[in-house]
């Protein structure tokens, strides 16, 4: 299966690395030209308690270079998907499909307004990966990838995805409820990531921490709130669920807190921030995620005015 991967940070290497490890035809889509010549000549480095596996791996800015592709797999930042997607046309065959396992609401909406619902596919990863370096993965937990059709079928063309991604270890689940998958994830989202880059703790941490546990608590409770009262499914006890996933997760560093001290802009806007809009629209009060939200603002906006030069 030819297969473009957009935005090769920590998952994207990591998916894309073993896809191609698997003997699928993988290339690595990024918009920096040196990052792309790290890719082609170093290739991927998967690091794990394992040992670390070097991938060869095919990398470009331009995917003009590439042609159509059977799937377009999305790993950028989520504020940068609309942007991401508008330029992948010529990957885009009568054939092709798109897939979001992105964090956050509002990915796969995105996908299918651009290029039609029918081509899309959505769903989450629950591996743990950082990457600090171009091409360089650390594999901090091995998990699922899980994902399916937005109309709840079970195509052929989503039995053929599970088997690729089967052969390349990424341990795929079809789903017939990908959006009840994005919002169980989102809660987990809401509850760990803001939190932990704000006071700067590993995810176990969380539950260390009675102040913080607190925190997570009425987060998720906000959430939970927010998505009964706009009527969409999502698996029972989310509060209980974040912190079992925090608690399995302990010694990891959460990919907003990554983003906090490599100085990266944040996913905020599409997890506490996307519960304060949905919130505002269903008349439902979320105080603590929009506190939570405006102190990762204050981090970001900190952090962007210490690489300002001074006037003058």
């Amino acid at each position: 299966m030819k297969i473009a991967v957009i935005g090769p940070g920590a998952m994207g290497c990591l998916y894309g690395g073993l896809l191609a490890q698997a003997g699928e035809d993988v290339w690595l889509v990024h918009v920096r030209e040196d990052h792309v010549a790290v890719l082609n000549r170093d290739g991927v480095f998967i690091e794990s308690d394992a040992g670390t596996v070097n991938i060869p791996v095919k990398a470009t800015t331009d995917p003009a270079t590439i042609g159509p592709v059977d799937l377009i797999l999305v790993f950028v930042k989520s504020g940068q998907t609309r942007a991401a997607v508008s330029r992948v046309r010529d990957l885009v065959g009568p054939h092709t499909a798109l897939m979001t396992l992105q964090n956050g609401l509002g990915n796969h909406e995105i996908l299918a307004d651009t290029w039609g619902q029918e081509r899309v596919l959505a769903g989450t990863t629950s591996f743990g990966a950082a990457a600090f370096e171009p091409g360089r993965v650390r594999l901090n937990g091995i998990g699922k990838s899980c994902f399916g059709e937005l109309d709840g079928r079970l195509s052929p063309r989503l039995h053929n995805l599970v088997a690729v991604f089967d052969r390349a270890g990424l341990n795929p689940e079809a789903s017939t409820e990908p959006l009840k998958l994005i919002w169980d994830k989102l809660f987990v989202n809401v509850g760990i990531n803001a939190l932990t880059a704000i006071a700067n703790v590993k995810n176990g941490q969380l539950l260390a921490i009675p102040p913080l546990t607190k925190l997570l608590e009425q987060a998720v409770t906000e959430a939970n709130q927010v998505a009964t009262k706009a009527g969409v499914k999502f698996s029972p006890d989310p509060v209980s669920r974040t912190k079992e996933i925090a608690r399995l997760t302990a010694t990891n560093i959460s990919s907003m807190r990554q983003d906090i001290l490599q100085g990266r802009p944040t996913e905020v806007a599409m997890m506490n921030e996307a519960i304060i809009r949905l919130g505002h629209h269903y008349g439902v009060p979320t105080p603590v995620n929009e506190t939570l939200t405006y102190l990762v603002q204050a981090l970001t906006a900190r952090d962007a005015a210490k690489t300002e030069k001074p006037a003058g």
